[in-house]
């Protein structure tokens, strides 16, 4: 990766911005890191998932909200960013249906002050976390970059894509280079409470029964958090090399059903699982299957570790948690 010196990453205590930090800071860049602790998840996690990274010289972190435009400038101004990675956002389909205005205010709000700040600074390079959930509900399987994403069924996908189209702007209007990374389901060491694989997986270290949405068919192309990594850190050297607006997604290109989801969970924890049944949820995508095929193109992005794999890695560190 071409040494972009001085890099804001936003979110940059939670799962994945953590584990971005901490590859940064492995390979000699300064980590400027951004985030708020919001308490969507207990904040104790945050601070944990960074605890490494704390007494690092190259390490600075910045306790501070998006929405906050006037502090968003300060930063901008106080701190020599070179590059910007914005993970930073309001997550989760179903939470976004109940408070539609907050994600708004996070995910497309909080994305223009960042934008205009850089734009303000003149620094030409940003990288901006998007969503395979944009994809909405999308028969055409794996999905690719040139689909249509003008129908997303959840305020989440609709924020996801306002930004991607934010990027868009600001990329015409201040000739930045912008690269928007569309996510398909990450997972392993850190993983959100939240999430599937990891609420399932503390349900089943608890004895309790799954709740399972629809019949099982329902199905993700699930990342694994080092592939992931890789390919934002290959999407980090490619912006540096022209004036790029690209949206690229970085999936596993591998679908995992639900049912098949809770069975290696079964496996790899050794227990009995029960299954609750329960009706499909409005927002939730039937399927998610990446193309990866541009990713594979520009950035040279291959993802390394299969299913099988990660959920046993994600098990041994779940267990000795």
């Amino acid at each position: 990766m071409a040494d972009p010196g001085n890099i804001l990453v936003t979110g940059a205590a939670g799962f994945i911005g953590s584990h971005l930090s901490q590859r940064l800071l492995a390979e000699g860049y300064r980590v400027f890191a951004l985030d708020n602790f919001s308490d969507f998840y207990d904040p104790y996690i945050k601070r944990k998932n960074i605890e490494d990274c704390l007494h690092h010289p190259g390490f600075t972190l910045i306790e501070a909200d998006i929405r906050d435009h006037k502090r968003i400038n300060a930063i901008f101004e106080l701190y020599p960013i070179d590059m910007v990675v914005h993970l930073a956002a309001m997550a989760g389909v179903r939470p976004s249906i109940e408070n539609p205005q907050l994600y708004a205010e996070v995910n497309v709000s909080g994305t223009v002050n960042l934008l205009a700040a850089a734009a303000q600074k003149g620094i030409k390079n940003f990288i901006f976390a998007s969503s395979s959930s944009v994809y909405g509900g999308n028969t055409k399987l794996p999905f690719a970059e040139s689909d249509p994403v003008d129908n997303p069924i959840s305020p989440y996908a609709a924020t996801k894509k306002a930004g991607e189209l934010l990027c868009y702007n600001w990329h015409h209007n201040y000739q930045m280079s912008m690269l928007c990374l569309r996510f398909f389901t990450v997972y392993g060491p850190r993983q959100r409470p939240d999430l599937a694989i990891h609420k399932f997986s503390r349900l089943i270290h608890d004895s309790q029964a799954l709740p399972v949405f629809g019949d099982g068919s329902t199905s993700r192309d699930y990342t694994y958090i080092d592939d992931l990594i890789e390919g934002i850190c290959a999407a980090m050297a490619y912006v540096q090399t022209g004036c790029h607006f690209e949206i690229i997604n970085l999936g596993e290109s591998e679908t995992i059903s639900l049912s098949a989801m809770i069975n290696y969970l079964e496996q790899v924890s050794g227990k009995p699982v029960v299954r609750r049944r329960l009706a499909l949820q409005t927002g939730d995508l039937p399927h998610t299957y990446a193309d990866i095929s541009k990713a594979r193109k520009l950035l040279g992005y291959e993802p390394s570790t299969p299913f099988a794999e990660g959920i046993c890695k994600w098990w041994d560190w779940f267990s000795q948690a």
